[in-house]
């Protein structure tokens, strides 16, 4: 009788295989799949195709590596980001490396660049060399292709006793074996508007980021769910992509300020966007908050840094990063976190100099 080690259609787990597993499977013996695996020595291309199939079918190789390095080498924590030069993926990197550390783990680290296609590769890099977890943190689109992806790789590492952490991105279903650290993204982006709306501001230009990814389309949420409970109608053209950069921050608030200046408020859907709306609005000769208040998302650098101080909304990335690592690690354990696989952590408002009632004359009407 032929057996199956991957996932049934249950969802459970079945045993690990091994070499005389796969040369059953491919119909050769123990020492052809060891050549075949170690590459240096001579298998006719037939042979060498059956046990390749083999090889895959049983998810093999991940596993080989994962007892390796779990038996004679450093076991690690791997982590991929979409940039490291981000001042919020710092953060959580900062908090990844000292949890591991504290667990007494190395960490691996991989950079997205935002292509799904190298985060499949570093995924299942990762996965090969037996990483007794995998945390991701970024944007993606949540469309039905990303989700029976992940829900793949998440059962595979499952299966080689690893754990596979996704932060800041929504959980993929019932009875898929990963662990989800959230924070309240569409509630802090409620609370800053209402901030705005509170201020009397009713024109708020919702300023970067882009819809069609997770994140942005959480704050844009909050943004909408906010004009709603203070009866402001939503207008379409009071919405502006730009890129999660300071440089085309800039660019798009100067091409908004040429077309109209029909707004008394901006908020930037993060802090970084926040700072390259300033430079433009200022060069513009405006003031804030005296002709525009602003505020941000994330409360990291520049925050802190602009004039006036940003009013914006805190993100835990640090704390994410930690708890990212205590519940991949504790997860099949006895401590606090092992029976939690979705954590969602808070956010709040951060109240700093950037925001003020708008001018007489204008918080309901163009100027």
């Amino acid at each position: 009788m032929t057996n199956d080690f991957r996932k049934g259609a249950d969802g459970a787990r079945h045993r690990r295989a091994t070499l005389k597993d796969v040369a059953r499977r491919a119909e050769v013996s123990v020492p052809t799949v060891s050549r075949v695996i170690a590459g240096d020595y001579p298998v006719a291309l037939g042979t060498r195709r059956r046990v390749e199939k083999a090889l895959r079918e049983l998810d093999y190789v991940a596993n080989t590596h994962a007892r390796a390095l779990r038996g004679h080498g450093a076991k690690t924590v791997a982590f991929i980001l979409r940039d490291v030069r981000g001042q919020a993926f710092a953060q959580f990197a900062h908090g990844i490396e000292e949890e591991a550390s504290r667990w007494g783990r190395l960490c691996l680290l991989c950079v997205s660049g935002g292509d799904p296609v190298r985060e499949l590769r570093a995924l299942n890099l990762m996965r090969q060399q037996g990483a007794e977890a995998v945390i991701i943190i970024g944007s993606i689109v949540d469309d039905e292709a990303y989700r029976r992806q992940m829900t793949e790789i998440a059962r595979s590492l499952d299966q080689a006793g690893s754990r596979l952490v996704l932060c800041g991105r929504p959980p993929l279903g019932e009875g898929v074996p990963v662990t989800i650290v959230e924070y309240e993204n569409e509630a802090g982006a409620h609370a800053v508007t209402s901030r705005l709306l509170a201020a009397g501001h009713r024109r708020i230009l919702l300023f970067g980021g882009d819809v069609a990814f997770t994140t942005s389309a959480q704050r844009f949420a909050g943004y909408r769910r906010a004009l709603t409970d203070y009866g402001v109608p939503y207008e379409e053209d009071l919405v502006v992509k730009a890129a999660f950069d300071r440089g085309d921050a800039y660019l798009r608030m100067r091409e908004r300020l040429a077309a109209a200046r029909d707004f008394t408020a901006v908020f930037a859907l993060t802090d970084v966007i926040a700072a390259g709306a300033l430079r433009a609005l200022t060069e513009a000769g405006l003031q804030v908050p005296g002709d525009v208040s602003l505020v941000g998302y994330d409360d990291v650098p520049p925050a802190t840094d602009l004039r006036p101080l940003l009013t914006t909304v805190h993100v835990p990335y640090e704390e994410m990063g930690r708890t990212a690592v205590q519940l991949a690690l504790d997860h099949r354990g006895s401590g606090r976190f092992a029976r939690e696989s979705h954590v969602l952590l808070g956010t709040h408002v951060v109240f700093r100099d950037s925001v003020a009632p708008p001018p007489a004359g204008t918080a309901r009407a163009p100027r």
